[in-house]
């Protein structure tokens, strides 16, 4: 990572941020204080894991709250937000004195990681100090390295180190159990808990129901340059449509302005406080306000599942009850063959294909359709159980 952060700005922000976590918790903790931590790779798992931390904190008023992240994005999207957490910072390098160190700082209780990061070292420095461990929404696949003759020596140190694994599906148990990982348990997707959450804010967002009227609007997340070639494709056969693109990088919103050059910024409009536009898409320039912006959707595309980048968050869409459009690149997202299998999502091959399901779904004559897959979504988010509270009754039990 340090070679490599010389040619990578992303990577740089990992190498030089870490430098600074052992100040951060030195100045924020004393060697006493009583911490719960959680272990988050990237913004995903943050979202996955923090339905949990928050009942944790509750329950535990006296204790202080650490979040780490591996990733920047994860970090960078998150420290700028209101949060719960004393401490956010980088997760050291995984080097026993490094490790050592930093957890000598404070008084880890519990610590949890979310979805399928994991830490030689840290893990057993924590077990060192009789730290309760848990996996929080683990999923295991065959590809992983423990299902190998050379991962072997790891799955010993997780049989060793995690107190309990809390699976989301039946699968990821039966891989687990399959090298020795008994304490396990299915307690599913702690993402349904946050996500159904997201209904009961206020998920107004200035202006956007004014640019969307009486209109369907189709709202692009996190979009890549496929699901932008949708939205262009999507714009020159429908022009009744209301299309909103908050790509996966404000970097692409330049590019974005270049197809697109009718369309009017976010930004733009909230500094003339008017809109002013006639123009049928609107690119958001701004971070935070992709999940609200799906409560304005009649249908939603997500962007990442049409190459190897890795398929964005379904779930925030679909809790709204929007029919969710994807690529077919998602073999880390069970969710989305869930989604799928309940016809209240669609998985596609290229962005021809999808865009005719799109406007077929935009179509007037196909109401009906649209409105079947959009019951369909938001019930199959309503029906998943109430995971964190199975967790949280393990851990206190």
């Amino acid at each position: 990572m340090k070679v490599f952060s010389l040619f990578n700005d992303k990577t740089k922000k990992g190498v030089d941020g870490r430098k600074q976590s052992l100040n951060k918790v030195k100045s924020a903790f004393s060697k006493t204080d009583k911490v719960i931590w959680m272990h988050a790779a990237s913004l995903g798992e943050y979202e996955q894991g923090l339905p949990v931390l928050e009942k944790l904190k509750d329950q535990f008023q006296d204790h202080k709250i650490l979040i780490t992240f591996f990733s920047p994005s994860g970090y960078e999207n998150v420290v700028k937000k209101k949060h719960i957490a004393d401490v956010i910072c980088y997760l050291p390098f995984d080097k026993v004195n490094t490790v050592r160190e930093f957890v000598s700082q404070f008084d880890v209780k519990l610590f949890f990681t979310v979805k399928y990061d994991y830490w030689y070292n840290l893990l057993s420095v924590l077990k060192e100090k009789n730290t309760k461990i848990y996996v929080i929404s683990a999923l295991f696949y065959e590809r992983q390295s423990f299902f190998t003759s050379y991962g072997k020596w790891f799955v010993k140190q997780l049989k060793k180190n995690v107190d309990w694994f809390f699976h989301q599906t039946q699968f990821s148990v039966a891989l687990a159990k399959s090298v020795g990982l008994v304490k396990s348990s299915v307690t599913g997707d702690t993402r349904f808990d946050r996500v159904k959450q997201l209904r009961n804010r206020d998920n107004h967002v200035d202006y956007i129901g004014d640019f969307t009227g009486s209109h369907k609007a189709i709202v692009f997340g996190s979009s890549w340059q496929a699901e932008e070639k949708i939205a262009e494709m999507v714009s020159r056969k429908n022009n009744t449509v209301k299309i909103i693109i908050a790509p996966h990088d404000l970097k692409r919103v330049e590019h974005l302005k270049n197809i697109f050059p009718d369309a009017v910024l976010y930004s733009q409009i909230k500094s003339s406080k008017s809109l002013n536009s006639n123009s049928q898409i609107l690119i958001i320039d701004s971070i935070g306000l992709l999940s609200k912006l799906y409560s304005y959707a009649d249908i939603a595309v997500v962007g990442g599942g049409f190459h190897d980048a890795g398929l964005h968050n379904i779930l925030e869409a679909a809790t709204f009850g929007v029919p969710v459009i994807f690529g077919n690149h998602y073999k880390k997202n069970p969710e989305a063959d869930d989604l799928i299998g309940k016809n209240g999502g669609r998985s596609f091959k290229d962005e021809y294909t999808a865009t005719e399901f799109v406007l077929f779904l935009a179509n007037e004559d196909h109401e009906e359709e649209l409105t079947e897959m959009s019951e369909n979504a938001k019930n199959f988010v309503d029906e998943k159980p109430n995971s964190t509270e199975m967790i949280l009754q393990k851990i206190l039990s």
